[in-house]
């Protein structure tokens, strides 16, 4: 058993094609594919139902895969040692972060961190929770920037900053009349949400849900996984949504006159970086989360005061 055959299965899993797999560890076809049966060979067990399209492990071969990841990460934790003896970081961060949080922090803190470590690649992926968690199991990401808790067992949670959400309102909305508001002000028809898949619209409906009747549930849902879209369809089309803080920096002077903040607790959203158990590139990640907490404002920094909506 090899490191490099332990590669190979872990490529065929993530990619469920031998050819793709081949192509992603600069192979040809035949070589991993040789291995691959080696290993099998030498463990006296089937990895894959080759039978299948697309190629998916047996249920030995899933224990196996399983474990294949673990000493992977094992491994690369020596060159880490190495790395870590140097001043400069250096290598790829390939990082995953969800729609209604990357346009508020990644302009923001691009610039720094590519001037602070120039030798460092930094690689993004605007993705969903869902393929950002898929992700980050497979171990194609090194880290997501994600909305938590996410309750689960195999990730490691760190949390970042606590933003609250605010409401934007059109003049013509029972919101825009209030100075502040409760979760029990909000006309359920006038809101506009984002589509499904996006965990801000969990944590929106979970704000709404905490009125005290729900009756009449029946508003125009507008399919978008755009906040900025949101915004817009308030301006020219009347009505009111719920919008994460951070996104209030790029409005105009008008556009702040919409805003409505709830009374306290006021609902909030914890924004986290997402990492595997056993987690490479720690000096990188840290290097991240620094840079993100230079940017964001110190009453983020804090949970006191704050409802952290779940999805």
């Amino acid at each position: 058993m090899t490191i490099t055959q332990l590669e190979y299965i872990v490529a065929v899993d993530t990619y469920r094609s031998f050819v793709a797999a081949a192509d992603k560890c600069f192979v040809t076809q035949p070589t991993l594919s040789m291995q691959v049966q080696k290993l099998e060979d030498t463990l006296g067990v089937k990895i894959f139902d080759r039978s299948k399209q697309p190629v998916t492990p047996t249920e030995i071969g899933i224990d196996i895969i399983q474990q294949a990841r673990i000493l992977l990460a094992e491994s690369e934790k020596i060159k880490e040692i190495v790395s870590d003896r140097q001043k400069e970081l250096s290598g790829e961060l390939k990082l995953g972060i969800i729609p209604t949080v990357a346009p508020y922090i990644l302009p923001k803190i691009l610039n720094g961190f590519i001037e602070k470590y120039p030798q460092v690649k930094l690689i993004v992926w605007e993705q969903t929770t869902e393929q950002i968690i898929q992700q980050l199991k497979l171990g194609t990401l090194d880290c997501g920037i994600l909305s938590t808790p996410l309750h689960e067992s195999s990730l490691i949670e760190i949390p970042v900053f606590y933003e609250n959400f605010v409401a934007y309102a059109s003049k013509h909305s029972k919101l825009y009349k209030k100075k502040n508001i409760n979760p029990d002000d909000i006309d359920m028809e006038e809101i506009w949400v984002l589509n499904e898949g996006h965990c801000m619209r969990e944590q929106v409906l979970n704000i709404c849900q905490r009125r005290k009747s729900t009756q009449g549930f029946q508003h125009f849902e507008y399919n978008t996984g755009s906040v900025e879209t949101l915004k817009r369809m308030v301006d020219q089309n009347n009505g009111a949504t719920i919008l994460p803080e951070l996104a209030l920096a790029d409005l105009t002077e008008k556009q702040l006159d919409r805003v409505r903040y709830f009374k306290q607790p006021e609902p909030a959203r914890e924004v986290s970086i997402v990492i595997q158990r056993n987690y490479l590139k720690r000096r990188m990640i840290e290097a991240l989360k620094t840079e993100i907490l230079e940017f964001v404002p110190k009453r983020m920094k804090n949970k006191k005061k704050k409802e952290v909506m779940e999805f």
